[in-house]
């Protein structure tokens, strides 16, 4: 082969591998090229997240929106996504995987991008919605055995103040006053309610307009079987059965609804047959939802939860039991009881306090409030104040002189409401204002197991003939110069064409040693009716009314007093106490 043959070839050679190396080159390009339009249709398609309606997005729901189909089931967090409505969503997932480089290269596109994704664990925590509830030993938890509290507020009665149930209100409690949890206070006997003539389809209506409105803002609700006057659970019983049986079908399927089944058992109702009665509704909501938490209440106004204690219902789960505490009357005493029965085993929640007097309409005490909620935090015990109305008495969180229904401010908020949302929100438990902080000087009452503040003070529809002048009927009497009672007329009212007389009574041993038990006969001009009465046991017949103490109030030392005593009667108008009589137990 000559040179120019060579030659030849070797130039054709060197053309082919030049061909071969360029489409080489080129198809590493293409696939590349490929691999990153893959990879970008992939990281985009995984940032489109489709929702039980099947529209996609980013964004998290809006409260509102945050329920299956209208129905107020809670959603699973990782379903908290909706259409945001604004541009290509795979345009904001390629910004989203570029979290880094935008981070750095342009930190505003970065910030806005934060905004629409989902909250981590810890913001969604700051709502105070746990999911569903479980109670493991004394504590409150949420699914994973992690110990919650609720705190916040109850209704004043359904019937009496129907109009504060409402959306906006709902909102505002939620996400300006931090509470997690609203309770339904349906009365049963008292005026409107359940079982004594009320509209039962309107407080149904408003139970369900309750449940939803907490619902739609990640709250807990407590519907609550308001019993007071009728003192035995055991009253209504069937009428419990057949209203517990409604709910507990309406709800099943919710996460965030407590059942309180009886408020406030009192009157010497004892425990067994509270705990008789726990055991025939319980079966009826355990029937329709196997795990919501039951609130069952304790005897003397939910006061003795000792005694539960020594005989707690055993045969279900996720049982609570109730007390409740007004912070001026109920001092060391109440919050002894308290923590000995959950040091003993018993899972307590407070689903009623006030931090006034036991009548709700006295002075507060902060100092003994704040004690309260130090202790209950301690002991990571739920809590719910009383109450949400402008009803003329102190333990209403808005001023009687208030007509809002929403959109509260400062200026709109009583005492009690002021110190309620100072302590909800963290910004200090108690209000600021000096004149605000009154004491009662109530320290030295001894424990308070009980209270109670006078509910036909409270009646909305009431006709008050006004607060007699104390001395009309102020009875005094000493008997073998031991003991002195004094009996005064706190107030009286006419409603439902009775006459109520509340009465308040001091007991003091005058003598040298101490005394182990008294006994008080309050002989009437006429017969009479008890309608209410709180801190000792009583018994009425025809116009006698005999007072024995409770086992906290028995023992009076020398030159001691017991003052919180106290009763509402009902008679023929101008009725008096025409005798007191008071001796040393035998």
């Amino acid at each position: 082969m000559d040179g120019r043959k060579r030659k030849g070839l070797w130039i054709v050679l060197w053309v082919v591998m030049i061909a071969v190396l360029a489409a080489a080159v080129a198809g590493i390009i293409a696939i590349r090229s490929m691999d990153k339009d893959k990879k970008e249709e992939a990281d985009s398609v995984s940032m489109v997240i489709v929702d039980p309606d099947g529209k996609s997005g980013e964004q998290e729901l809006t409260d509102a929106d945050r329920t299956e189909n209208g129905g107020g089931k809670k959603l699973a967090d990782a379903d908290r996504t909706e259409n945001s409505g604004e541009g290509d969503p795979s345009e904001s997932s390629a910004a989203e995987s570029k979290e880094d480089e935008s981070s750095e290269e342009c930190p505003e596109t970065a910030e806005g991008n934060a905004e629409t994704r989902m909250p981590e664990p810890e913001e969604a925590a700051d709502s105070g919605y746990y999911g569903a509830l479980q109670v493991i030993g004394t504590q409150l938890c949420d699914s994973n055995g992690n110990a919650v509290q609720l705190r916040g507020i109850s209704t004043h009665g359904l019937a009496w103040f129907p109009d504060y149930v409402n959306a906006e209100l709902f909102r505002e409690l939620h996400d300006e006053w931090k509470a997690n949890v609203v309770r339904l206070a349906m009365y049963t006997a008292e005026y409107g309610g359940y079982c004594s003539g009320g509209d039962q389809k309107k407080l149904k209506q408003l139970i369900s307009d309750g449940v939803q409105y907490a619902t739609d803002n990640d709250m807990y609700v407590i519907i609550d079987w308001h019993i007071l006057s009728d003192g035995d659970p055991n009253t209504h019983k069937e009428d419990a059965k057949a209203f517990f049986t409604e709910m507990s079908e309406a709800y099943s399927g919710y996460d965030n609804v407590l059942y309180e089944i009886c408020n406030e058992p009192n009157g010497g109702t004892s425990w067994s047959s509270i705990k008789s009665y726990a055991e025939e509704i319980i079966p009826v909501i355990r029937a329709n939802d196997e795990d919501a938490v039951i609130l069952v209440g304790t005897p003397n106004w939910s006061q003795y939860v000792d005694q539960a204690a020594a005989d707690p219902i055993t045969a279900y789960s996720n049982i609570m039991y109730t007390l409740h505490f007004y912070a001026a009357t109920h001092t060391d005493g109440l919050r002894s009881t308290m923590a000995a029965a959950i040091d003993a085993g018993l899972p307590v929640f407070v689903s009623e306090y006030g931090i006034c007097d036991a009548s709700g309409n006295g002075a507060i005490d902060e100092k003994q409030a704040n004690a309260w909620v130090e202790l209950m935090d301690r002991y990571g015990v739920s809590y719910v104040a009383w109450n949400l109305s402008n009803k003329n008495e102190t333990s209403a969180v808005f001023k009687n002189s208030c007509g809002k229904l929403s959109g509260f401010t400062q200026e709109d908020l009583s005492s009690s409401g002021r110190w309620l949302y100072d302590m909800l929100t963290g910004k200090g438990a108690g209000m600021t204002s000096g004149d605000s902080r009154r004491q009662t000087g109530s320290e030295n009452v001894q424990g308070g197991q009980t209270e109670k503040r006078s509910e036909g003070s409270r009646q909305e529809n009431d006709t008050s003939v006004g607060t007699q002048e104390s001395t009309e009927q102020n009875v005094q009497s000493r008997d073998d110069g031991t003991l002195q009672a004094e009996l005064q007329l706190a107030n009286s009212w006419e409603s439902e064409g009775k006459t109520f007389y509340q009465y308040s009574l001091t007991i003091a041993n005058q003598s040298q040693s101490a005394v182990d038990g008294w006994r008080v006969v309050i002989v009437f001009s006429g017969e009479f009716s008890l309608s209410d009465a709180w801190c000792g046991t009583y018994s009425a017949n025809g116009n006698q009314l005999e007072i024995t103490p409770a086992d906290y109030n028995a023992r009076l030392e020398s030159g001691a007093a017991t003052g919180d005593i106290g009763f509402i009667v009902s008679g023929g108008s101008g009725m008096t106490a025409e005798n007191v009589s008071v001796l040393t137990a035998p």
